[in-house]
This record gives structure tokens, sequence and C-alpha cells, in this order.
């Protein structure tokens, strides 16, 4: 896959604004243990189960698939799964979901964004997880020339990496709150972020033959964002297991892949003939069209 740059400035091809991310699919190496882990913690609900398969989210389409294999390790250094991340309705929401990792001291790490404020962890096996919401009230950030930025509502500057204010966020919240509630229906992945071997090559990918639009890159930071219809990001990537990563090797735990839900027929077309013009492969599966970026995540397209 080329490293050149000229794709940034492509214009003539967008997926569609309405594109979002799917459900995201794990290999596990302890199926029991991620079930309960997601359900405890973060309140999902099991919504099916079949031998070494398991489908868990809110009560509606699935959030998070998980497949166990035998004898399987944690690699680093390699590309593969950040976070994915589960956006909440709310603010009230995401505190009582925080509220409830603090009181099962479950470590995690409060931070403010300022457009969105979230908190992050990992669950039993090392796989990263992000759960925020929107708060583009408090301001916005951008990626310009190179750089990262970010505004408060003010106009004061921030560094986009503060502590959250998790007292303020808590005032969200009443006495009669509980915290073992499941997770809201509302909820669903909002988006995910990817280890990768080239920030401008998977740039270049995810906006050059898919279509998302391209966010910025800032190389100071190692990394870069797309998205669709101008969300802030659907896809984050970075290179901060190291320029050049190999993929996992076949006995890892991690991202098996993570689903890119196109609203139409049409739109799911469009994608699929610049991705046969550049002939990268792809296979039909159950869920939808399965093929590899160049640092070898794999996503599957779907119609929703």
């Amino acid at each position: 896959m080329s490293t050149k740059t000229n794709t940034l400035t492509q214009t003539e091809f967008s997926i569609h604004p309405a594109t979002l991310i799917g459900h995201v699919s794990l290999t596990v190496a302890n199926l029991e243990n991620q079930i309960l882990f997601y359900q405890q913690v973060l309140g999902f609900k099991l919504h099916w189960r079949e031998g070494n398969k398991a489908g868990l989210g809110a009560g509606g389409v699935d959030l998070l698939r998980l497949t166990e294999e035998p004898n399987l390790k944690k690699y680093r250094g390699v590309t593969g799964l950040y976070h994915f991340a589960v956006l909440f309705p709310n603010r009230r929401e995401l505190a009582r979901v925080l509220a409830r990792l603090f009181a099962l001291k479950v470590r995690n790490y409060p931070t403010d964004h300022i457009m969105t404020k979230t908190t992050y962890l990992d669950d039993l096996e090392g796989n990263g997880i992000e759960l925020y919401c929107e708060s583009p009230e408090d301001g916005s950030w951008t990626l310009k020339d190179g750089k990262y930025e970010t505004r408060c509502a003010d106009g004061s500057w921030s560094d986009g990496r503060e502590p959250l204010d998790v007292n303020a966020l808590f005032s969200h919240l009443t006495a009669d709150d509980r915290l073992d509630e499941p997770a809201p229906p509302e909820i669903r992945v909002g988006h995910i972020h990817l280890h990768v071997r080239n920030v401008q090559e998977a740039v270049d990918f995810y906006h050059g033959i898919l279509g998302f639009d391209p966010m910025g890159v800032a190389p100071e930071f190692q990394m870069g964002f797309v998205s669709a219809g101008g969300y802030h990001h659907h896809i984050g990537l970075n290179t901060w297991q190291g320029e050049g990563a190999p993929p996992p090797p076949a006995d890892a735990v991690g991202l098996r892949h993570f689903t890119v839900d196109l609203p139409n027929q049409q739109a799911l077309d469009e994608v699929v003939m610049r991705i046969t013009e550049a002939g990268i492969p792809f296979n039909q599966t159950d869920d939808g069209l399965l093929l590899y970026d160049p640092s070898q995540n794999g996503m599957v397209l779907r119609t929703v």
C-alpha cells in the first residue's frame, strides 16, 4: 500500500455520511470470564451464546462479539486494537457507569477531551475500552497544520487531555440512581482506535479507498483521524506500538474485526467498487464483506 500523501486532498468520493461503526469482534482466551466482566462492570446484557462464541450489548443489536480460542497470548509491539469506544447518550449515564467503576474498584482514567467526557479502562485480557459522551457545548478540537488544538467554549486553550472533573459529572446523578442498572439501550460503538504500522498509509487506505473523510494527521502525536459525515472521528489511527509494527500472531488475543455499517446497498456498492478497483481482496461472510487494512486490521462492511 502506498504511503503517498496526495489522497489527503482527494474529494471526488466520500463514504455515505450516515456510516457508523457497528459491533466489535474480539478473540478471547476465556469466554466465561469476559462475559462476566462486560456484564458486571459495564452492565452489558448477554444477547446470545453458542459454543465458543457470544454476543453482548444493551438489548438491541450486538455491540460486542467474543470468540474463545485455546492457548492465546497478549502481544506487545503489534498492530491491532488500541480501544473501542462506547458512546453514552448523556453525562448522567456516563456518570452512572463511572460511579459503577469506582464502586467496583476497577482501574480507569477519567479524562476531559473538552468536546467529549470520557474514561479509559482495559478488560480482563488487556483490550482497551473508552466510555464517553459528547459535550460539544464545552468546546471543540481540530487537527490544523498537523497540530492538535483544543479550544474551550470561552475561547481558552486546552491540551484536550485534562483530568475529568468527576465531582461535576457526578452532580448529574441523584440519590435514587442505581449503579447496578443495565447499560442504557441508547449506547452504541461510537468509534474505534487502531494501532497501525504507518499513519499516512492507513489514512490513504481509509480515506483514499474506503472514502472516510480525513479529519487530520498529527505527526507530533503519531496519530490521525478519519470519519463519515463530519463526526470528530469514527476511526483513530496511531503508531504507538512502533513505526512498521507487524500484525499480531495467530495466537493473539484481541481484535478479530470491527464492523462498518453503511445505511443502504448503494452506499456499500460504491465502497466495494473502489475496493475492487484497488485490487484489495475481500471475502463474503455471514456478517458482510471481510477485508483487511494495510496493517492487517480486519473490518466487515455491511448494510443495516
